[in-house]
């Protein structure tokens, strides 16, 4: 079973053991769960263990019936029923009296996902007074969408499950559909499906169709950018039998909304489409408040309804929450931010359809409006907000995307901001997504030449130098230059500026001769223009010097480092941090 060897030897030791107990096999629809259970069971009659296979119907009486004719196929005396059926015993009791005393057994009960029905007092599984209990002789096996430790009690051995490595993915695939191509085209497009074993499966089946318009792995990958919700995520069928429908990707994950709706937890499935909503990244805890799931669905919200609907989407693997790395520190203490992740495909899936009630142009305006108020706060935060600034980064693009022309300048200043920060912060690949959006976004609106696209543009070389990307920072120092030399004249203070920009970068590409040129070049436009000992003139001399130096002309480098240090003395003093 590939990606399940770790887990699936696992469970075989626990079925061939003399120790029995209870394994819960855990984790969101559309894993394997029941599949993993299967091959683990008959693994175990392969063994010679006793095998018996329970679907759960959400009905505790059909429960106690099942596991009581499992006892007597065990050999569960008939004098003891007896004694249940007269009422000196419970028969639960008696079950499990007779189930802890017999060895060899391997109970299966499947798609446990309303858990606290399994006891007809609406008890939780994890107080073993009911029908799920940990002393058996043999072993009970669960599968159920419910991870939480507190269902199932201390003793339950939880086995959660993951989704598919590329490489596990690309196999599962290969085995379905042989002649749809190479094992890393397999690969890519089972990453592409989140490595989620329900999605490869209808993948898998679909291309293995001769009849399906699109036969290769590589098409398929492709048609999911346009037909993604034919492909995964089409509805199922009205009136489908209930087991065909868990295997529709979109109805797996609807039938835990749904339970987490009958539970009480009205506001998961609304903070899930809200999640949905914004890019497939982590998203910082802190920016899911009642305040924006009220002004985004009409739902009132308090704080707590909305962290027991977040625990509630944790606990059915609907959302994962990581512990995010440490980013720095601010007066020595760890920056860490609480974030929410969804698994892509849930993250796909669940976008396709607004919650009824739910108006998907308001949810977008009340997440625009509530972005733009977090990243003012995060970037007033000083460097107590660079995590947060880190998680926000990807989110923002969308927001300029769908602002109105009237409001760009203030969102695109939104974005800049956030990109100041993450500069700051040394968050390099966050600022370079922002810096890039805002210099399309700039291009498109306002035009090449003007200021603020240049400007831009600037601000984006610069992010690539920082990345390393040096040849690219000069590529786009230099079209700056070009541009400012034509539209402001060759001796202009922004001019000056592109071509010191331009001399440092090629500097970093080792191009040191042309660095120098630029150098000797502003520092005669700014002495010419601003005088010998303006702080603009000081800051060329020194950057020629360093250019100098760089090429072994030493002593000329000392000789104007001399000179500056000088008039630096001159002008600022001696005692002032420049010198």
């Amino acid at each position: 079973m590939h990606g399940r060897d770790s887990e699936l030897a696992d469970l075989h030791r626990l079925a061939a053991g003399r120790d029995g107990g209870l394994v819960v096999v855990c984790g969101t629809g559309g894993l394997g769960k029941t599949t993993l259970a299967a091959q683990a069971a008959q693994q175990a009659e392969k063994k010679g263990r006793a095998v018996f296979w329970v679907r759960w119907q959400d009905d505790a009486t059909r429960l106690a019936h099942d596991l009581t004719r499992i006892a007597q196929e065990l050999g569960l005396a008939e004098s003891r029923l007896h004694d249940a059926q007269s009422g000196r015993a419970a028969l639960v009791d008696v079950v499990w009296e007779h189930l802890a005393a017999v060895p060899g057994w391997v109970i299966v009960l499947d798609n446990v996902d309303t858990p606290r029905n399994l006891d007809s007092g609406g008890e939780l599984p994890g107080s073993y007074r009911g029908w799920v209990r940990p002393e058996g002789a043999g072993l009970l096996l669960v599968t159920t969408r419910d991870s939480a430790r507190d269902t199932w009690g201390p003793q339950a051995r939880l086995v959660p499950l993951e989704s598919l490595s590329a490489g596990a993915s690309g196999a599962v695939l290969c085995d379905a559909a042989s002649a749809a191509g190479t094992t890393e085209e397999a690969a890519a497009l089972g990453g592409r499906l989140g490595g989620l074993p329900l999605a490869l499966d209808t993948a898998g089946r679909y291309l293995a169709n001769p009849t399906s318009r699109y036969r290769t792995f590589t098409a398929y990958q492709h048609a999911l950018d346009t037909e993604f919700g034919d492909l995964v995520g089409a509805e199922h069928p009205r009136g489908t039998d209930p087991e065909i429908a868990r295997r529709v990707v979109r109805h797996t994950f609807d039938l835990s909304l749904t339970q987490l709706h009958t539970d009480g937890y009205t506001l998961a499935r609304s903070a899930l489409f809200l999640l949905a909503l914004l890019a497939p990244a982590p998203v910082p805890r802190a920016f899911l408040t009642p305040a924006l799931l009220t002004d985004a669905t009409g739902q009132s919200a308090t704080a707590a309804e909305l962290d027991a609907a977040l625990a509630a989407l944790h606990q059915y693997s609907l959302i994962s929450t990581p512990t995010a790395p440490t980013t720095g520190t601010s007066d020595g203490q760890a920056l860490t931010v609480g974030q929410v992740v969804l698994h892509p495909l849930v993250h796909e899936v669940i976008g396709l359809t607004a919650p009824p009630g739910t108006d998907r142009t308001t949810c977008h305006t009340a997440l625009d409006t509530h972005l733009t108020h977090t990243v003012h706060d995060t970037t007033s935060a000083d460097r107590a907000g660079w995590p947060t600034a880190r998680l926000l980064a990807p989110h923002l693009p969308a927001l300029l995307h769908r602002t109105s022309p009237t409001d760009f300048t203030t969102t695109r200043n939104v974005l800049d901001s956030l990109a100041d920060t993450l500069r700051d912060a040394g968050a390099a690949a966050g600022e370079h997504l922002l810096r890039q959006c805002v210099l399309d976004a700039d291009t498109h609106h306002l035009g090449p030449d003007r200021p603020h696209t240049l400007t831009s543009r600037s601000n984006l070389a610069t992010t690539l130098q920082a990345l390393g990307r040096y040849q690219e920072a000069a590529d786009l120092h230099q079209q700056n230059l070009s541009d400012r030399e034509r539209v402001l004249g060759p001796g202009h203070s922004s001019t000056l500026t592109s071509r010191g920009n331009l001399a440092s970068t090629l500097r970093a590409l080792g191009r040191y001769q042309e660095a120098a040129d630029l150098h000797q070049q502003n520092l005669s436009d700014r002495e010419r223009v601003l005088g010998p000992g303006h702080s603009s003139t000081l800051i060329s001399r020194n950057n020629l010097a360093t250019a100098l130096r760089a090429l072994g002309r030493y002593q000329e480098a000392a000789d104007l480092h001399q000179q500056t240090l000088s008039d630096y003395e001159r002008v600022l003093g001696p005692d002032h941090p420049h010198i």
